[in-house]
């Protein structure tokens, strides 16, 4: 198992300032420096949307992920696909990903293995790479298994953190348009003659016709002091 120094450098830093590129770029240095005969890493995460963000130990691995990402074939599709680790003993002698192969060899790479860790909708995948054969076979029981784990804890950590920032700050100006939505509402109110739910289905829809947000309507009506505005408003108030 890795100490508590290697993990504690994948956890450290807070949600709020921990991005995914990140947290991938601490995971793969610390799992390429703990795993024996390794010679590099590369780690991505994967979700439902477009965007993959990805970490290498060495810019030539680059090489590795973006022809599995073009081709759709090699060890991180596989592993994303399956669940569980996908390795190859020796890549000089494998005969599947042809495209991947000769990246990799060309690379100088002889043996690789990748782990997949999913965790609430999202897969973080950790990718070892070695410069001989048959030296990764316990790689996935190793101390790169528990930091990919931790790592993948973290994201998701820091995924829910950032929403729940955004949630706020919409939340915040909500509180702080409150009061302006509700003078115009009271100034519809007095123009229509209606009540407040009333009033309120009227500057949504203003809001909605005009994609406008809700409080710069209420805004112009309250600057206004609703004149000019009874045409316009007894229309959308039918």
């Amino acid at each position: 198992m890795p100490d508590s120094e290697q993990l504690g450098r994948v956890g450290r830093e807070s949600a709020e300032s921990a991005h995914p590129g990140r947290r991938l770029s601490a995971l793969v240095e610390q799992a390429a420096r703990c795993t024996s005969d390794c010679c590099g890493a590369s780690g991505m995460v994967s979700d439902h949307g477009t965007e993959r963000p990805a970490a290498v130990t060495h810019p030539d691995l680059a090489g590795l992920v973006a022809v599995q990402l073009r081709s759709g074939d090699g060890p991180i599709p596989a592993a994303l696909e399956r669940g569980e680790p996908v390795d190859s003993a020796d890549l000089l002698r494998e005969e599947r990903w042809p495209e991947y192969r000769a990246v990799a060899l060309d690379a100088g790479v002889r043996s690789s293995v990748t782990l997949p860790f999913r965790r609430a909708g999202l897969t973080v995948t950790l990718s070892l790479y070695s410069f001989r054969p048959h030296t990764l076979e316990d790689a996935p029981h190793g101390p790169a298994h528990a930091l990919g784990d931790l790592a993948a804890t973290c994201i998701v950590r820091d995924r829910s953190y950032r929403a729940a920032l955004t949630e706020l700050d919409q939340l915040g100006a909500a509180l702080r348009s409150r009061p302006v939505v509700d003078q115009a509402c009271g100034m519809i109110m007095h123009v229509l003659g209606c009540d407040a739910d009333t009033a309120f289905t009227v500057l949504r829809r203003i809001s909605q016709t005009t994609n406008r947000k809700l409080s710069d309507v209420a805004s112009a009506v309250v600057e206004k002091r609703g004149r000019g505005l009874e045409r316009e408003l007894a229309s959308l108030s039918n």
